[in-house]
């Protein structure tokens, strides 16, 4: 008799996925920014061989996809009481291309190490069946696959979400049933013990796929605000305004304790000194129907640089900005890590207490100004800088890579960015360090997001504490 028995790489609570065995392979998305964008494997265990080594590497059928996030077909949340499957597999990557609006369906279950594309959906059907394009966050969620993307199929507003199959991946429709004043989209995450969902802003495709517009920057047109949802009835609820100083609010960590209402969003720039700032989201101490509020809890400062050394872009501030473009919270909810892509630096706070993290830790690799090296080449500079960051489940290790997106690339480090990967390693008391041995080598192409085998700090959320 068939037997169903979850996959072994679900956890119900984050503790437990702290002792899940460590990764053995790493996914990374890369950039081609002169021809077809590649689905990379790497060696990411320490015992092997080719630790450190790309191991297989799939060029994508099409030019022009610009690969950007991704995530898995299926994750812990499948174990949640109210799922309808949690019989499924953590087996498919669901891989979009942030400029064609094409989705790519990998399969590792065969080989993992060498991923086998099995399904391409068309920009046409994603536009026919959901009104939206440039898909841009893949996040596996209790009943489905969900996505969200920047904009309409004509480069404008509103961007928001919608739901895949997890098993067929036939694309379900729209997930908004009443939007409210949301227009701007990023990133979306959710609280499932309460209900919630939250998403954040960037801009529209018009606003953002020709480089940063500085006439919209300065006129505070990018986004500035959360929005919360009720998560099972899909209407608006809420606008947090961080207020228009405060510009592109991205990247969403919520807490992984199903318990705790609050989480962690990074702003890229402040119009008023080009600081970048981290803020925590939380359920609001006072104030009608069990709102939310928003609270700024980190401030990281512009670095005066001269303007020689800066692109047109910068040259007028006399400064580089930290430009944080990703931020990534450990599974225990106690380590934040904060990717400052403008001036090179990777930086770690122990967020124990939300509202009062503390600076841990701190490494540069490249930055616009500085072009730090690593500890394996040490007389080659580097540009780009940390960028996406991927949290091992046990949060021992860090991975990271250096490239944001073609456009903005070329205008902030318009030498054009050799591609590179990098590590972290944290040892048993929290202190972190790069791993002198594991810097993958790029070249002209450029890695961007990175997922691990068996699950990660930012691929699952759970149902239990």
């Amino acid at each position: 008799m068939t037997t169903f028995m979850p996959d072994t790489t679900f956890y119900p609570s984050p503790a437990m996925a702290t002792k899940a065995p460590p990764e053995a392979l790493a996914y990374v998305a890369i950039l081609n920014p002169d021809g077809r964008d590649a689905f990379a494997t790497v060696d990411v265990s320490t015992s092997s061989k080719t630790y450190g080594q790309t191991v297989s590497q799939f060029e994508l059928p099409n030019s022009g996809d610009e690969l950007h996030h991704f995530g898995w077909n299926a994750c812990s949340s499948c174990l949640c009481p109210w799922a309808p499957h949690p019989h499924m597999e953590r087996r498919y990557l669901i891989v979009p291309g942030l400029r064609s609006s094409r989705i790519h369906i990998f399969d590792v279950k065969e080989d993992p190490r060498k991923p086998r594309l099995v399904k391409v959906i068309e920009p046409a059907e994603v536009a026919a069946r959901t009104g939206y394009s440039r898909p841009h966050t893949t996040h596996c969620g209790p009943d489905g696959v969900y996505m969200n993307a920047l904009g309409a199929p004509d480069g404008n507003g509103p961007g928001g979400i919608f739901v895949l199959d997890p098993e067929t991946f036939e694309i379900q429709g729209a997930w908004e049933k009443e939007r409210g004043p949301q227009h701007l989209a990023y990133d979306f995450w959710w609280h499932l013990g309460f209900d919630t969902m939250i998403t954040s802003e960037w801009g529209t495709p018009n606003m953002v796929e020709n480089g940063v517009n500085p006439e919209l920057l300065l006129a505070g047109k990018y986004g500035h605000a959360l929005h919360v949802w009720d998560l099972q009835r899909r209407r608006h609820q809420q606008v947090l305004d961080l207020g228009a100083e405060y510009q592109m609010v991205l990247e969403l960590r919520p807490a992984h304790d199903p318990k705790k209402a609050y989480g962690f969003v990074g702003v890229v720039t402040s119009l008023k000194d080009l600081s970048s700032s981290v803020w925590v989201w939380h359920r609001a101490e006072t104030g009608a129907n069990g709102g939310w509020a928003v609270t700024k809890v980190i401030d990281i400062p512009a670095e005066p640089a001269n303007p020689e050394d800066l692109p047109p872009l910068l040259q007028g501030f006399k400064a580089v900005p930290p430009l944080v473009s990703d931020i990534n919270l450990s599974l225990d909810d106690k380590k934040l890590y904060v990717s400052c892509w403008g001036t090179g630096e990777m930086r770690q706070y122990d967020v124990s207490d939300p509202f009062k993290p503390k600076l841990t830790g701190s490494v540069h690799v490249g930055g616009i100004v500085r072009r730090a090296s690593h500890p394996s080449q040490p007389r080659t500079a580097l540009n780009g800088g940390p960028q996406m960051v991927e949290i091992s489940r046990d949060g021992r290790r860090v991975y990271f890579t250096n490239s944001l997106y073609a456009s903005w690339d070329a205008q902030f480090y318009p030498d054009g960015i050799k591609g590179w990967m990098a590590k972290l390693d944290v040892d048993a008391d929290g202190r972190c360090q790069l791993d002198q041995t594991f810097f993958l080598d790029f070249g002209d192409l450029r890695p961007h997001q990175v997922h691990l085998e068996g699950g990660d700090a930012s691929s699952d959320s759970y149902c239990f504490s």
